[in-house]
């Protein structure tokens, strides 16, 4: 090597000591004792942090962030993050919202779930289910602070102008309230209710239902046997509902049978929902309701009956997982 580069005045020595970095045996670690020793990443205060950084059994909240840890320990943020992930080999997780599910929540959703199984044991059965639900869509864009931020050359945040770094938003926003039902065979209408309107049984039946829902179900499905499914709202369980679709001679999943607390096992609720959120709002802003509806309708039409299938295929998969759960939680299995 010192022949063929004499430009590089390289000596033996160095190039002796280079080949015993090189021949490792495929070891890369370092040799016991080498290095910086350690001040801060101490045996004592890994303990600490991660006695501090981790939740205790019996209090889902009882742990501290790394800013916290900072202001407790003394121990820089950046080298409680290094302890977290290098020394402890920690990963963080970000937490989701959820229903509240007490024990007696969690069997009336095991066993209705495993009814719904019994009931329709295939996906060729599911395929005639109506999922529907209702939503409200506000003028107001609804905003996820993680993804709202502002990128400036400016080394202080005083130096931003006050314009790009506020979010100005009304205390009670305007909205309209949106009903929809979906299928394998299809997708209803857009319903919108009325502003003002209050939403018990008779409105529900009267405008959601007979003007609405069922028009376009019963054009879609003609002949074929269709059920209905509805979730848990007063509206949808009350009596004068149920007297009503059964004149109407309509099969429904009956409100004893629907799991309670269950945004997760609706379609609409777990998928649809959150798919026509996200185009309706995306670079837009609304100054009107009429401009909402407008844009709301346009999306919806153009919403995919291939979506629509796939979120649907999750159906029997979720039912099943939440037996296995014992009536728990599944937000993370899916």
């Amino acid at each position: 090597m010192i022949t063929e580069f004499p430009n590089k005045k390289w000596s033996k020595a160095s190039l002796n000591r280079l080949c015993k970095k090189i021949d490792t045996d495929g070891a890369i670690e370092r040799k016991p004792g080498s290095g910086r020793p350690r001040s801060v990443r101490t045996v004592r205060n890994i303990r600490r942090v991660g006695e501090l950084i981790c939740s205790q059994d019996d209090d889902p909240y009882g742990h501290k962030s790394p800013r916290e840890i900072e202001r407790e320990t003394g121990i820089s943020r950046r080298t409680v993050q290094r302890i977290v992930k290098e020394d402890l080999q920690l990963k963080p997780y970000k937490r989701v919202t959820g229903q509240v599910l007490n024990e007696n929540c969690k069997l009336k959703r095991q066993q209705r779930c495993q009814q719904l199984l019994d009931r329709f044991q295939n996906e060729r059965s599911v395929r005639s289910i109506w999922f529907t639900d209702e939503k409200t869509f506000t003028l107001a864009t609804p905003l996820n602070s993680q993804n709202d931020r502002v990128y400036s050359e400016a080394r202080k945040k005083k130096e931003v102008p006050a314009t790009r770094l506020i979010r100005e938003r009304e205390h009670f926003s305007r909205g309209i309230m949106v009903s929809v039902g979906v299928s394998r065979i299809g997708k209803t209408s857009i319903v919108f209710v009325e502003p003002g309107a209050k939403v018990n049984s008779e409105y529900y039946c009267d405008h959601v239902l007979a003007q609405g829902l069922l028009p376009d179900i019963k054009a879609r499905c003609g002949r074929h046997n269709w059920t209905l499914q509805q979730d848990g709202a007063p509206s949808h369980t009350a009596r004068n509902t149920i007297n009503f679709l059964n004149r109407e001679n309509i099969t429904f999943i009956e409100p004893g049978m629907w799991p309670p607390n269950s945004p997760d096992l609706n379609p609409v609720d777990y998928a649809i929902w959150g798919a026509l959120q996200q185009k309706v709002y995306l670079r837009r802003k609304f100054a009107t309701i009429e401009q909402l509806k407008l844009v709301i309708v346009e999306e919806w039409q153009k919403l995919s009956q291939r979506f629509i299938n796939l979120s649907i295929d999750q159906w029997r998969r979720r039912l099943e997982k939440t037996v296995e759960n014992r009536g728990g939680h599944i937000e993370f299995d899916f």
